[in-house]
């Protein structure tokens, strides 16, 4: 058994030994542009964690980071109880895929891993043969991968990064090329790892498919981590959200954002999409009629990853182009 030790760098408060990944004040400079700018992250020991964010917003920087690719400009972290800088000492502990798979088309499937393996200590000929068929490679293994097509290249890519057993598994768009029956197959294939006991730590544009897989999510934006935690408090909240039909759609919008952190969409079909913490069906009619506007329309809906997603993102977007203390005379 592989013991977790708890590092303190350079003072401040110890990182938690639990956590399989952690990152406090994280620092990525490029020349003076930071594309990480103080990050804050924990990743809880057996989650499947979501990592997401818009281009641009750090994401691929921090995973590179994490893996030892790139060396911080400040701030201090620790993946499986290491701080970084001793990726050496992790070893098979962690696997990771990180953007596009770096294969050598001239060999084979079986080529590949065995070769990539052999850089970590190498792996047994019934585990190459056990990962292949995992990620659905195996009838497959001994064709040259210059053959293969993109989503056949990303399994691959996976597959990799699953042998020999890891803890912790980084994994950088591993949907990206995949048809619907490969989303289906890598997401069976992360929820198995996961119940063996393997963190997966992953980023991803596909919001459906995070929603349905990962039990963790962080949303990370200008490379400081806006909201983190469980996806059902992310999307779940005090109430859901509410499709309202009204006569007047922007007096009940003006009425609705009003109230503590009210969240209101116009839909195309000119209803709306309303969130508001801890009111439900039965008092947004109440505030509604009150305000004097006709209701005709309440629907309770589901929310979802991608409606939080966006409505975070830009409430984050609003906030760090707003000049600071515009809103009172200093007199």
């Amino acid at each position: 058994m592989h013991r977790t030790r708890t590092v303190q760098p350079g003072g401040g408060r110890a990182l938690s030994a639990e956590a399989v990944i952690q990152t406090e004040g994280l620092v990525k400079r490029f020349g003076r542009t930071p594309a990480v700018d103080g990050l804050d992250l924990t990743v809880p020991r057996g989650s499947i964690f979501g990592f997401l964010g818009p281009n641009g917003a750090g994401k691929s920087t921090t995973i590179r980071m994490l893996t030892g690719l790139l060396r911080p400009s400040g701030g201090r972290a620790q993946v499986l109880g290491y701080p970084l800088g001793q990726r050496l000492r992790i070893g098979s502990r962690m696997g990771a895929l990180i953007e596009e798979p770096d294969l050598y088309g001239h060999l084979t499937a079986w080529q590949n891993l065995r070769l990539l393996t052999s850089l970590s200590g190498g792996a047994k000929p019934a585990e190459l043969h056990e990962v292949l068929e995992r990620v659905g490679l195996a009838e497959h293994a001994h064709r040259r991968v210059a053959t293969f097509s993109h989503g056949m290249r990303q399994r691959l890519g996976i597959a990799q990064a699953l042998v020999p057993a890891p803890e912790l598994v980084i994994l950088d768009e591993p949907a990206s090329g995949l048809d619907p029956q490969g989303l289906a197959d890598v997401r069976d294939l992360m929820r198995s790892l996961a119940e063996s006991g393997v963190t997966i730590f992953l980023s991803s544009h596909l919001l459906t498919e995070v929603e349905q897989l990962c039990t963790q999510v962080a949303l990370i934006s200008r490379g400081r981590i806006v909201t983190q935690g469980t996806l059902s408090d992310l999307i779940g909240g005090d109430g859901g959200l509410t499709r309202v039909g009204v006569d007047d759609i922007e007096r009940a919008t003006e009425v609705l954002q009003a109230l503590p952190a009210g969240q209101v969409e116009v839909l195309p079909d000119r209803t709306l999409q309303v969130f508001v913490p801890g009111m439900g069906a039965a008092d947004l009619n109440e505030v509604l009629i009150t305000s004097g506007l006709r209701v005709h329309e309440l629907t309770p809906a589901r929310r979802t990853l991608e409606s939080t997603y966006m409505d975070i993102m830009r409430r984050s977007e609003r906030d760090s182009t707003e000049p600071a203390g515009t809103s009172e005379s200093p007199d």
